[in-house]
């Protein structure tokens, strides 16, 4: 990788997105199959967390990510989620997290590995929680092209490697704009909009 990507812009869209979210819709669903918003914030703080650690080398190949629910965040989640994608983005300016060999959830990967899935999950994440709450969601060009070259490099067809990250992939138009390719092959369909009730 000859330029390290700045997961600032991404996080601050995730930061946008999860502020946009009212009390009332903890509850509501998301583009994430059996996750509501509440759940995925849960998710979303835990990851934040994982993935530092991951840039710290502070993680091992022991852990498991908890089951994202509601039910663990803490009245604070705002905030919370503030600092520790503070500490994220961060984390991912050492030029050293991007060396050697790391682990987050539990999976070894390399440092440069683990970087851009943290970019991706931020994006993607954001994405869901925009859409899941009616809000814009407008992704930086520099963090949907890396999502983007990530995403377009697992095959459609290798249910393995995409299992636990990805559905199946949604066929999107070819001059559809890059993020929306980017959600077609992470297994999102890019007009998705909450059932009614």
């Amino acid at each position: 990788m000859s330029t390290i990507p700045d997961l600032e812009p991404v996080a601050n869209r995730m930061r946008e997105a999860a502020q946009g979210v009212r009390d009332g819709e903890l509850g509501a669903p998301t583009p994430c199959e059996r996750m509501s918003v509440g759940d995925l914030l849960d998710h979303v703080l835990v990851l934040c967390e994982a993935f530092r650690r991951a840039a710290d080398k502070t993680s091992t190949t022991a852990e498991t990510p908890p089951e994202p629910s509601v039910e663990n965040l803490p009245d604070d989640w705002r905030a919370e989620l503030d600092r520790r994608l503070d500490a994220l983005v961060a984390a991912w300016r050492d030029p050293a997290a991007w060396q050697g060999a790391t682990a987050v959830g539990g999976i070894g990967l390399g440092g440069e590995a683990a970087g851009v899935v943290a970019l991706n999950e931020l994006l993607l994440h954001g994405w869901d929680l925009a859409r899941a709450t009616d809000q814009a969601y407008i992704g930086d060009p520099a963090s949907v092209e890396a999502s983007y070259a990530f995403v377009s490099e697992i095959p459609a067809d290798d249910t393995h490697a995409r299992k636990g990250m990805f559905g199946p992939v949604v066929q999107v138009p070819d001059d559809a704009p890059l993020l929306d390719k980017v959600l077609g092959l992470s297994g999102r369909h890019p007009d998705w909009t909450p059932p009614l009730p």
